[in-house]
C-alpha cells in the first residue's frame, strides 16, 4: 500500500483477443447460445479501429492468466 498515484495503470492480459471473440468465450463458458455477429464497419465509440490500436503500451502490467483459465476457475 501506497499513496495515491493519481495517475493510471494499464493492466492486459497474456493473449490478444478481438472484443467479438472474447465476448464469444464468454458466452460459451456461460452455455449461453446467442449468437455474436461481427460488423466491421461499426466504429468503437464513434472511432475507426484497424489495427492494434486497443493494444497494451509497452509499459502495461501484462496478467499471466489466461481469459479462458480465468472463466474455468468462475465455475
Amino acid at each position: 500500500m501506497a499513496a495515491p498515484l493519481n495517475g493510471t495503470t494499464e493492466v492486459a492480459g497474456p493473449e490478444e483477443l478481438h472484443l467479438d471473440e472474447f465476448v464469444r468465450t464468454g458466452l460459451a463458458a456461460d452455455k449461453d447460445p446467442r449468437e455474436v455477429v461481427t460488423d466491421e464497419s461499426v466504429g468503437y465509440f464513434g472511432a475507426h479501429v484497424q489495427g492494434r490500436e486497443l493494444l497494451p503500451g509497452p509499459d502495461a502490467h501484462i496478467a499471466g492468466t489466461r481469459f479462458t483459465d480465468w472463466l474455468d476457475r468462475q465455475k
